[in-house]
C-alpha cells in the first residue's frame, strides 16, 4: 500500500530509501527533523505562491515558515500561482534568491523539486507582476 501511494501522490510528497525499508516526507515537516538535504545553489530567481488576503502580512515581516521547517519556493511561475490558488486568490512573490545567497542565505532542494529556506526578509521580495 506504501509503494502504491508514494508512486501515485501526484506532488510526490513521500519517498522510500534505497531499499525501501524507510519511507519519509520529501519537505513541509511541521516537526523537527533532520532533512538530510545538501545545501544547493538556488536559481537567480524564485518565486513563492500565496493568497492575496496574506500580502499585507507578507509585506511586513517577509515569508516565514510559520508551522513548517522551510519556506516553500516554486522555480517557475505556473507552480507558484497554483500554490497561490489554494488560498484563495493567488498572488504571487518574485524571490531575489540570488541576492539572498550572496548574502550567506542558504537554499535545499526537495527530492519533488521544492526549494527551501528557513526565511525570506521582505526586501527581497517583488510582485511577480
Amino acid at each position: 500500500m506504501l509503494e502504491e501511494i508514494v508512486r501515485t501522490d501526484n506532488k510526490q510528497r513521500y519517498s522510500f530509501n534505497e531499499d525501501k525499508t524507510l519511507i519519509r516526507a520529501n519537505q513541509g515537516h511541521s516537526i523537527p527533523v533532520d532533512v538530510e538535504l545538501p545545501e544547493m545553489l538556488s536559481p537567480v530567481v524564485l518565486y513563492h505562491g500565496t493568497g492575496v488576503k496574506y500580502k499585507d502580512s507578507i509585506d511586513q515581516q517577509g515569508l516565514i515558515p510559520k508551522s513548517r521547517l522551510y519556506v516553500h519556493l516554486s522555480q517557475d511561475y505556473d507552480t507558484a500561482v497554483k500554490v497561490g490558488q489554494r488560498h484563495g486568490k493567488p498572488f504571487v512573490y518574485k524571490v531575489d534568491a540570488a541576492r539572498m545567497s550572496a548574502d550567506g542565505y542558504k537554499f535545499f532542494l526537495s527530492v519533488n523539486g521544492v526549494w527551501l529556506t528557513k526565511k525570506v526578509p521582505a526586501d527581497y521580495l517583488s510582485s511577480s507582476l
